[in-house]
Parts: C-alpha cells; structure tokens; sequence
C-alpha cells in the first residue's frame, strides 16, 4: 500500500498517523504509545500474568512494530496489527523461559462410565470465560482460576475466548493444528468451569 492509500476502517486521523510513522515522525510514535499502549499492556498481562514480563513484551511490541509500520498494509485497522504485534512477542517472552513441567489438567475433566456415560451430570453453566471477565465483581476470581490452568491450556483460552483471536490464527502462532486448538480449548473450558461449578451452579441457563 502506498503511504497516501487511506486505512479501511481506520478514518482520516488513523490514516495521517500512520503516514507520519513511516516518515520517522516521533511525535507519532508518542502518540501510538500514548493510544495504544493501556489495552496492549493488558494483553500482556493477560498472557504472560506477570509484571515485568508484560511491560518488556510491550516495549518489544512497539519496537517491532516501530521497525515494520513501512510494510503495515492497512488490510486491519492498527490497532488489530498492533494487537498481534504484542501476542507475539508475548509468545516469544513465554518460549524463552525455562520450561517447567505441567501439572495434569485431567482431575478437573469430566469422568466417564464404560458405557460411555458421564459419572456426574454438573448443572449447566452457560456463561463462558470471556462474559465473566466483563464483570468487575467476578474479574479477580475469575483471572486466578483462568492462571491456574496449565500454561498450554492456557494460553489457548486467553488468546480464543478473550483475545478472540480465531482458531486458525491461534494455531498458527502456537505452532498447533486448527483441531488441536479446538480439542484443546474444549478441555480448557471444561477444567474452568469444575472451579466455578458450585459458585455458578444456581445461575439461571
């Protein structure tokens, strides 16, 4: 895209910032830090639940995105580009840890009978992760069950179900296939909701 080309979705102000970019413009950059910096820095914390991994990953993130604006096509508004921007580089502080091994996510899993029936039948629970996170009462509770899960499991229901990223997207930057993202986050949901099942179990469907 030429830097005169407009930004779809992105209005004349997101498209003038963007061409100020690419001139080198540092009053631009301020600005896109100034803007986007609050919503990617929780991202980060999202991902990668601690504090100074998230404002590194951040900084990685606006440098990454400071080298490569010259190629932003402006197929998705900036935001969006930034937004995978910061995923990334939180996948990459995530993979130079040191790797811990995982507890095992099958005591929170449904149990089942030889013939294939479930042991227990939980009362329905209809609320997913991501509705739960938007209510300030709940948020705390819920975020701690949410890092408790093994970190593969993990990070599969943050970057789906609350950075709603799509499943093709998700596997591509977990190195995973599109069915064992599904697979994966099914078995998410579910060791999520044996933490919430007696809280939630009087909720109406």
């Amino acid at each position: 895209m030429s830097s005169s080309a407009a930004v779809p979705g992105g209005g004349a102000a997101e498209t003038a910032l963007v061409q100020q970019l690419r001139t080198g413009d540092p009053d631009a950059y301020e600005s896109l830090v100034r803007q986007h910096a609050p919503a990617l820095l929780a991202t980060c914390r999202r991902i990668l639940h601690n504090e100074d991994d998230a404002r590194d990953a951040l900084q990685d993130a606006f440098f990454a995105a400071h080298r490569s604006v010259g190629r932003f096509e402006g197929r998705a508004r900036l935001g969006t580009w930034l937004h995978r921007i910061a995923v990334n580089a939180c996948l990459m502080k995530l993979r130079s840890r040191r790797s811990r091994p995982e507890e095992s996510i099958e005591p929170l899993l449904p149990r089942f009978l030889e013939d294939g029936h479930q042991v227990s039948h939980p009362p329905a629970w209809s609320e997913r992760p991501d509705q739960l996170l938007q209510r300030q009462e709940e948020r705390t509770r819920v975020r701690a069950c949410v890092e408790a899960l093994p970190e593969s499991y993990r990070l599969v229901l943050v970057l789906r179900d609350v950075e709603e990223l799509s499943t093709e997207e998700t596997a591509r930057l977990l190195g995973m296939t599109p069915g064992a993202v599904k697979t994966r986050l099914h078995r998410s949901r579910q060791a999520l909701r044996s933490m919430f099942e007696a809280r939630y179990a009087s909720r109406p469907v």
